[in-house]
């Protein structure tokens, strides 16, 4: 889970629109029927594809050069970001249901306190995620 930055290829279209290819990731590209729309699509596509190779622990390829890259006619190469935990957040957020065990003291406090259970765990595990 982290930032990622990738060169995407911009093919402009007849109708305004804009197709958008990764040529780094099997499977990314998009579109949209202007520029601002085509960058914004490239964005969510680039997080969902990047997600999934997080999900099935396969090896993320490395970006290419944006100069290294052929373009032809009016097509231009421009970097992509995305941020996959920012994905997760927005698109995976059903509740899961976990078991957990503390000592009784730590109960009694956290309770006393009027802590939120989950609410302390989710905190915790967040921090964990940006050490």
């Amino acid at each position: 889970m982290a930032k990622y930055v990738y060169p995407a290829v911009f093919t402009p279209e007849e109708n305004g629109g804009y197709s958008v290819v990764f040529p780094d990731l099997e499977g990314c590209y998009t579109c949209g029927e202007n520029l601002e729309e085509g960058l914004e699509m490239a964005q969510d596509v680039l997080a969902l594809v990047l997600y999934g190779y997080e999900k099935d622990n396969r090896k993320i390829p490395a970006p290419s050069d944006r100069g290294s890259l052929e373009v032809s006619g009016k097509e231009f190469v421009n970097y992509v970001t995305c941020d996959t935990m920012a994905y997760r957040k927005r698109f995976r957020s059903k509740a899961v249901k976990k078991t957990l065990t503390i000592p009784e003291w730590m109960n009694e406090e956290a309770s006393a306190l009027g802590l939120n259970f989950s609410q302390v765990l989710q905190d915790a595990l967040l921090q964990k995620f940006q050490a």
